[in-house]
């Protein structure tokens, strides 16, 4: 097993590699740069001192030049300054880090904690009144954008009810567990109710095919329980390809996350990168794309690490 995660922490760090190029590479072809925006908006900025900036911030040398002095600021545990909060990258980026951390927590453990017992119950009488309740459900929840969503819930529960507020992470001149519970409330309901269907959908599939197998089959005929025989056999033979979907959704709910922080003005990563792409804010954008990155592999390696503790024929060597 050592071994193993000794191997793929490599391969993690060959892949941050070559996504960092790619990503440096695709911001810096972008039109624009953060001097042109500087002359924009300074009329008495001259040509003269738009090459002397230029220079100053190396952004006269060749795109590959640049990349490689950035990475080896990056190695150094320099990632650059912001231009958009005059801080470096780093600071602004770990508190938003943070703050994304308990926006996705919190709305994956809700989505799995619905989903999964629905797709059990579903799976034990296919064709039934609940199955095909619960299938209404989950492509009612796959089919909606999340953007819409958003916007839907902020209609009814910010503005006609008045019971949640709208956007950000906490209430000025207040703070605490409970005003900062509200604000979170609507973020993760919209992220819990858009990945909830896939869930269902995966745990239902994985469950029925898992009840056709012989020994489910010759427990059935020893007198197991019907509990027993789903949680003690079933369930832990079909963890294995959930297991893959939930590693690949994590990706799909960062993207999401993205778009409901923007949506509800939530201080978090995903906002912090689309605001920071459009203000041309590229030591930030790069940063926070590269820890994106990061978190996305780090999921996926948490999942091998799950298939050798659900199942014990899978061995690492």
């Amino acid at each position: 097993m050592s071994r193993f995660l000794i191997r793929r922490a490599l391969e993690i760090l060959l892949v941050l590699a070559i996504m960092s190029f790619v990503i440096y590479a695709l911001i810096g072809l972008m039109p624009g740069d953060p001097i042109d925006l500087m002359i924009a908006s300074d009329p008495h900025l001259t040509a003269a001192d738009a090459v002397r900036l230029k220079a100053l911030y190396g952004l006269d040398k060749p795109l590959i030049e640049r990349y490689f002095a950035w990475l080896g600021g990056v190695l150094r545990g320099d990632f650059g300054y912001s231009r958009l909060y005059v801080r470096p990258a780093l600071q602004v980026l770990l508190p938003r880090l943070g703050n994304t951390a308990l926006l996705m927590g919190l709305s994956f453990t809700l989505t799995l904690a619905i989903a999964w017992p629905f797709g059990i119950l579903a799976s034990r009488r296919p064709g039934s009144l609940f199955d095909s309740a619960a299938n209404l459900l989950s492509f009612a929840a796959i089919s909606v954008p999340s953007f819409w969503l958003a916007l839907m819930l902020i209609l009814i529960f910010a503005v006609s009810l008045g019971w949640l507020p709208a956007g950000g992470d906490a209430t000025i001149g207040e703070g605490g567990l409970i005003d900062r519970a509200r604000h979170l409330a609507l973020p993760v309901l919209t992220l819990t109710l858009v990945n909830f269907g896939i869930h269902l959908r995966y745990m239902r599939a994985a469950i029925g095919e898992t009840l056709g197998q012989d020994y489910i089959r010759t427990a059935r005929a020893k007198g197991a329980s019907e509990a027993r025989i789903l949680l003690g056999h079933a369930l832990r033979n079909a963890l294995v390809p959930v297991i893959t979907v939930v590693a690949l959704s994590f990706g799909a709910l960062f993207s999401g996350a993205l778009v409901t922080e923007t949506m509800f003005a939530y201080p978090g990563m995903g906002k912090l990168i689309y605001d920071s792409v459009l203000d041309n804010d590229f030591n930030l954008a790069l940063a926070g794309l590269l820890f994106a990155t990061l978190m996305t592999l780090l999921a996926n390696l948490a999942a091998d690490i799950a298939y050798a503790v659900v199942d014990p024929q899978i061995a690492y060597r």
